[in-house]
């Protein structure tokens, strides 16, 4: 590879180095698909997410407890979220250059940690260190455990990608039921029993890492360089997914951190009952996720992010004027068609940078988490001074954004997505 072409490529591995190669995007289709790592890391991102969104549906019980206002609880989530959202990126490309799968273990531990601490948290102070306790948990974990559900695919990158989603979306959704059958009824510290499951994570987590090892170091010289394209496009393809990824994640934020208020205030609905319908919410975004991935795999990636960002948009316009039947079904449509862009748009944004993949997971993920956690932080505000209904009716408008899909490269300029 001349010096010439490098230069005018800096974000190319160089391949004519034998440690850039290692670092390059394995492509392992010939080791075929590892699906018992893949269903090890689905379940235990589901552990993790089931320990995230325990802090989301809760906040009707810490509102109560500690008498929060609603930019008190978004500020929760604004902690969480934009811990993880700065961690992420450094955390990918520390391990871009040093990959380090053994962390996995040691980010659920953190998570275990801060859940624990969330169950037996004093004053709002220590439930906020408890939140930044969680999201650094996540910072380790997503980027790397994204690299292994890689290493693990054998080729098949979006269902991959799509299997390590599902256990985080259905984990989500998981979290509303244990806090209205377990946390609503005996109090906020039987919290520190359900972060047990952590340690488990833990301990499948370490043994994941210790695979991912051995065949990383199998894959190093066959690793391959994926396509090329001109920096200014690549640059400009990256923004157009952050931008689509901004858009779902504030959508989704209005939604997991304050529908079961929405509901509660203007169906009247209990706690109990609230909580059951953020768990159909979450539920069509666990099964979005799966259905996102396997799509791309056979029709390309593009195609899939134009109908998760824009197909939303008819349901969400709906959503803020119609009954409470109708409202359970748009919730549920709506969340299963954004969230099946997730798993298209990390695959799209990964073979756009090839040999960044540690990098590329938690720029979108953390933006993700960050993007989030600054919606929920603007909406607790606007909520307070508006009515939480006027923040449904709002939002509504986001996934007009997703018009934006039409600059993203197409198949021919980026034969693999």
């Amino acid at each position: 590879m001349s010096a010439a072409y490098r230069r005018n490529r800096p974000w190319m591995p160089d391949v004519s180095h034998p440690a850039a190669i290692s670092s390059a995007s394995p492509r392992p289709a010939a080791s075929g698909t590892a699906w018992i790592v893949l269903w090890a890391l689905s379940l235990c991102h589901m552990v993790n997410d089931i320990m995230q969104s325990l802090l989301s549906a809760i906040y009707p019980l810490l509102r109560e407890e500690f008498a929060l206002s609603y930019a008190q609880v978004g500020l929760m989530t604004f902690a969480f979220q934009v811990t993880a959202s700065l961690l992420q990126p450094a955390v990918g490309m520390l391990t871009d250059k040093h990959p380090m799968p053994k962390s996995l273990a040691l980010g659920m531990l953190t998570t275990f940690a801060g859940v624990t601490l969330l169950s037996q948290a004093p004053s709002y102070g220590w439930l906020l260190v408890g939140a930044m306790l969680i999201g650094i948990g996540s910072a380790v974990f997503h980027p790397e455990s994204s690299r292994v559900a890689r290493l693990a695919s054998g080729g098949k990158f979006g269902t991959a990608q799509s299997l390590f989603q599902l256990g985080g979306n259905f984990g989500q959704s998981m979290g509303p039921l244990l806090a209205a059958f377990l946390v609503v009824p005996l109090g906020r510290p039987v919290i520190g029993w359900v972060a047990l499951f952590a340690l488990a994570g833990a301990a499948t987590l370490w043994r994941v890492g210790a695979w991912a090892e051995g065949r990383r170091r199998a894959s190093k010289a066959s690793a391959a360089i994926g396509p090329l394209m001109a920096r200014n496009q690549v640059v400009a393809a990256i923004a157009v997914l952050a931008l689509l990824s901004m858009t779902k994640a504030f959508y989704m934020a209005s939604l997991t951190s304050y529908y079961t208020f929405f509901l509660i205030e203007k169906f009247g609905l209990s706690a109990q009952a609230s909580q059951v319908m953020l768990f159909l919410l979450l539920f069509g975004a666990a099964a979005g996720v799966m259905l996102g991935g396997i799509v791309g795999d056979r029709v390309g990636a593009r195609k899939v992010i134009w109908f998760s960002i824009l197909g939303a948009l008819p349901f969400s316009l709906l959503l803020p004027h119609v009954g409470l039947a109708a409202t359970a079904v748009l919730t549920l449509l709506v969340g299963a068609i954004m969230a099946s862009a997730a798993p298209a748009i990390v695959v799209f944004a990964q073979e756009l940078v090839p040999g960044r993949v540690g990098l590329i997971a938690g720029l979108f993920f953390g933006f993700a988490f960050g993007m989030g956690g600054i919606a929920a932080a603007l909406l607790g505000v606007v909520a307070d001074a508006r009515g939480i209904e006027f923040v449904y009716l709002l939002c509504s408008f986001l996934p007009v954004l997703g018009l934006a899909t039409v600059l993203l490269p197409k198949p021919k300029a980026l034969a693999t997505v």
